[in-house]
């Protein structure tokens, strides 16, 4: 192989490490490939040229391998193409301090055993504990368990 194909290769492994630092989160493919791709480059460059061509390479490709990755972290283009999501939205309130036990709703969902109700102007999830209960059913609240609304079907 010649030396641009040891190059090639090198960069390759460079570009596949740069893709899991900043667009893969964890340890995927496109990290181990290319650590496989860099280690196989330098093998080859001390195969192919000595002890001393393969050191020189080595020592470029971990010179060539910092700059990058401080330019990379230093110029900040990699946030447009990185993962910035963030949570923020917020927990409901306590909602059982709007409904207390007796109070009746109507089942905006099928409760199988969970699912959503109206009751005094708040769309709840609810647990029905006597069996599935259809949409648009009249229920009463049984218990309210810390955040567990727990209903039974209106006769």
């Amino acid at each position: 192989m010649t030396l641009a194909g040891i190059i090639a290769l090198i960069a390759l492994g460079i570009i596949l490490i740069l893709l899991e630092f900043f667009v893969v989160p964890g340890i995927t493919v496109a990290g181990i490939g290319g650590l496989i791709l860099l280690v196989s480059g330098i093998a080859l460059s001390y195969s192919k040229y000595g002890t001393p061509g393969g050191h020189y390479l080595l020592a470029g490709t971990a010179l060539s391998l910092v700059i990058i990755l401080y330019i990379s972290f230093k110029s900040k283009t990699w946030q447009k193409i990185s993962l910035n999501t963030a949570i923020e939205s917020k927990a409901r309130e306590d909602l059982s301090l709007k409904i207390s036990v007796k109070d009746e709703g109507t089942t905006v969902s099928r409760l199988a055993p969970t699912g959503t109700i109206s009751i005094n102007d708040e769309l709840v999830e609810a647990e029905s504990r006597s069996g599935f209960i259809d949409e648009n059913e009249k229920v009463e609240v049984t218990k309210i368990k810390q955040n567990k609304i727990i209903v039974k079907l209106k006769k």
